[in-house]
């Protein structure tokens, strides 16, 4: 068996001699003009794409059943998979992908939303004097610099703090970070720099500012993972690739070879999750790009394989927008127990993670409590204490497991590098495992160079270096006015769309429906504080969506903002499928159970509800319990225990403040924990209690009804009478 290690990049000292002659600057010069040079050379070798949109899923399937033999089949539509796709196919060769859920589905879409070369990787280079692990550095730095370069409207540069809180720390870090900087060369995306404690408070005016010395600030890359995963997919459908994602492979395919005898990898069974028709893809190539389930499909064409990888969980949580400044991350170097934790902001929200710990493979990972728990204690330990971090402020956590490459001798997930392995099997079968989300397409271009070697496939060199992704062509910083001006959406929505789709934003306008208000224009929301709109549902489904839960986790971004909202969005965007893909209304209410199931299991919601059961302790002062029967009484004026929806409507028309019954029932719902119609005292008790100890936060029947509490204090008359029986 062939196993081979693809790392590819320069070592530093390799230009040495010619940094000698040149000197520093002109030599930097020089390299920035050869990265330019392979820029245009891989955009002039690749034609325009066969199609100007992507074909439809129905489309594609039949081109996968009518087409006697590909030239590559890969398996696995994340971002390496998708990255093969791509590569393949502007190489000329006939190319499929099938993946047996959504496009980025798995480990794609669930990343810290990094583009990066990994810091900590090159300080583990340098202590350990390991070349492999600096290589890997600088080939990551290489590719962030593509991958802000071809989808510019998904990605951007993102200044990251690294507080320093002892003196000594000051000159180590800054020494590494500077190091950084000097291996990425003509790709440092900006030069970093030291701030002094009062500049560092003044950029991240929530950081711990004891014994706080100063601060450095570096630059790295920050993306929608998701929605660039989906991008490499469509691009690679768009230049003549026959993708279909919820297309399973059942067994692998072999045959005989004529020439040795032995058998040889030939396609694969397949199965289309939907439908569950089951056809054949031949292929003279078969990649597996699966990422945590690359032994799986390893151990179809052989059940006797070794495993090659071991799966690490990394789980993140999303917090309100108010935790982090708005353009500035925070790096967490050294937790209390080694680990590494960014803290960075997001999609005007703030992403905290991530964990590090052994897992099992699973389609449907869970976010555990005590990994959101730790996360959380790593956050307080870096925030001035005037921020009160609390766990009720989680507003969506997941899990993600990546595919390490592993020494099955290893038993610590920390120490290994995320280095990727092409490994050829007897029979043919090509596997692309490990590897980080930053260098997708240079795995991809070592898979099908080791594709094209050992099948004999009529192929070029890759050709995606400098090749747009769908969206990135002509996007500027500035599309989005065109979109106010032109179609009359909201200048948030504008920014949004032109954020995530680029250049095809004015498809997703035209789709806009009128909203009937003088403005804006068009543009109908899906839920009110965020600016994802109906459009996007219909758009979507060109985009291959399948299920509500693609289009509230991929699509949009909704599950990865704040599980609540992406429910309470729900049932329109079913509506809205249904109407575009004819379901019924078993196939809607089946939506909708999936949907909630994913939300509740996957994006945190299990944990973020649990905070709140009917078994939660009270643990009140005497004096804040009193303070609460009393407000509890107000609104249960019969003095019946129990408050119901007739209660709170009585309240707030004393009050003036008019509320829909389906409003109302909500948000008693969220408190009515034994789901019996009605909230108890004992129940309220619950959740004050819980609101005081930070679990719970954000609960819109605790804010109505201290509101409501307050406005009818300010109606009662004040007396008029002097003390005493005065004059």
């Amino acid at each position: 068996m062939a196993f081979q290690k693809a790392v590819k990049g320069t070592i530093l000292v390799g230009g040495g001699a010619l940094a000698t002659v040149l000197g520093l600057s002109q030599f930097a010069h020089y390299k920035r003009k050869q990265v330019n040079l392979a820029f245009v050379e891989a955009a002039d070798y690749v034609s325009e794409p066969v199609n100007r949109e992507p074909p439809s899923r129905e489309a594609q399937i039949l081109t996968l059943k009518n087409t006697s033999e590909f030239d590559v089949l890969v398996i696995g539509g994340g971002a390496t998979g998708s990255g093969c796709a791509l590569d393949a196919v502007t190489r000329g060769l006939k190319t499929a992908l099938v993946e047996r859920d959504d496009f980025s589905s798995g480990t794609s879409s669930r990343s810290t939303k990094l583009i990066h070369g990994g810091v900590r990787y090159l300080q583990k280079a340098i202590m350990k004097l390991d070349i492999e692990q600096y290589r890997m550095v600088k080939e990551a730095l290489h590719e962030r610099a593509n991958l802000l370069e071809i989808a510019p409207h998904l990605s951007a540069p993102l200044p990251i703090m690294l507080p320093i809180y002892k003196w000594w720390q000051l000159p180590y870090y800054w020494v590494g970070i500077k190091l950084y900087d000097l291996v990425a060369g003509s790709n440092c995306l900006k030069s970093s720099y030291v701030l002094s404690k009062s500049r560092a408070l003044e950029h991240f005016p929530m950081l711990q500012k004891d014994k706080l010395v100063g601060a450095i600030v570096y630059y790295d890359g920050q993306h929608n993972d998701a929605r660039m995963n989906l991008a490499i997919a469509l691009t690679a459908a768009r230049y003549g690739a026959a993708t279909a994602n919820y297309m399973e492979v059942m067994s692998l395919l072999k045959k005989t070879d004529p020439e040795t005898g032995k058998e040889r990898v030939s396609g694969a069974r397949c199965k289309d999750v939907l439908t569950g028709e089951e056809f054949d893809v031949r292929a003279k190539c078969v990649i597996n790009a699966t990422g945590p389930f690359t032994d799986t499909v390893r151990k179809m064409d052989d059940k006797d394989a070794a495993a090659i990888c071991q799966p690490s969980a990394g789980v993140h949580i999303v917090m309100p927008g108010y935790y982090s400044p708005e353009s500035m991350g925070l790096l967490d170097p050294a937790t209390s127990d080694g680990r590494v934790i960014f803290f960075l902001p997001w999609q005007k929200m703030t992403i905290a993670g991530t964990t590090d710990t052994p897992t099992d493979v699973t389609h449907h990972p869970i976010p555990s409590e005590e990994d959101i728990n730790f996360i959380l204690n790593e956050v307080r330990n870096y925030l001035s204490c005037d921020v009160e971090v609390r766990r009720g402020d989680v507003l969506a956590a997941w899990s993600g497991i990546r595919p390490l490459v592993t020494d099955p001798k290893s038993a610590d997930t920390q120490s290994i590098s995320r280095n990727h392995v092409v490994d050829i099997s007897e029979s043919g079968l090509i596997t692309i495992a490990g590897g980080k989300w930053t260098t997708y397409r240079s795995m991809a271009e070592d898979t099908i160079n080791a594709a094209v070697k050992t099948h004999n496939l009529k192929a070029g060199p890759s050709r995606t270096v400098g090749l747009f992704l769908q969206g990135g062509k002509d996007w500027s910083p500035t599309l989005y006015i065109r979109l106010v001006q032109d179609y009359g959406l909201e200048s948030e929505v504008a920014q949004h769309l032109a954020a995530t789709y680029g250049d095809k934003a004015f498809e997703v306008a035209k789709m806009a429906s009128v909203t009937g208000k003088r403005w804006p224009i068009v543009g109908v929301r899906l839920v009110s504080e965020f600016p994802y709109i109906e459009a996007e549902v219909r758009y979507g489904i060109k985009e291959y969506a399948c299920t509500a839960v693609d289009m509230i986790s991929r699509r949009t971004r909704l599950a990865f903002l704040n599980v609540q909202a992406a429910e309470e969005a729900l049932p329109r965007i079913v509506e809205l499928m249904a109407r575009e893909l004819s379901w019924g209304d078993s196939k809607k209410e089946e939506e909708l159970e999936t949907a909630r199931k994913f939300l509740y299991y996957e994006m945190g919601y299990k944990s973020r509800s649990e905070q709140l059961t009917d078994h939660s302790e009270i643990s009140l002062l005497p004096s804040d319990i009193d303070r609460y029967k009393k407000r509890f009484h107000k609104f249960d004026a019969d003095q019946k225990g129990f408050i119901t929806i007739v209660d709170v409507q009585r309240v707030l028309e004393s009050i003036s403040v008019q509320m829909d019954e389906n409003t109302l029932h909500e948000i008693l719902n969220e408190v009515d924990l034994n789901k019996n119609g009605q909230v108890e005292l004992n129940e309220f008790l619950q959740l004050m209690s819980a609101v005081q100890k930070g679990r719970v936060s954000g609960s819109r029947l605790a804010i109505l009804m201290k509101t409501a509490e307050e406005n009818l204090d300010r109606r009662v008359p004040i007396p008029v009478d002097r003390s005493c029986g005065g004059l």
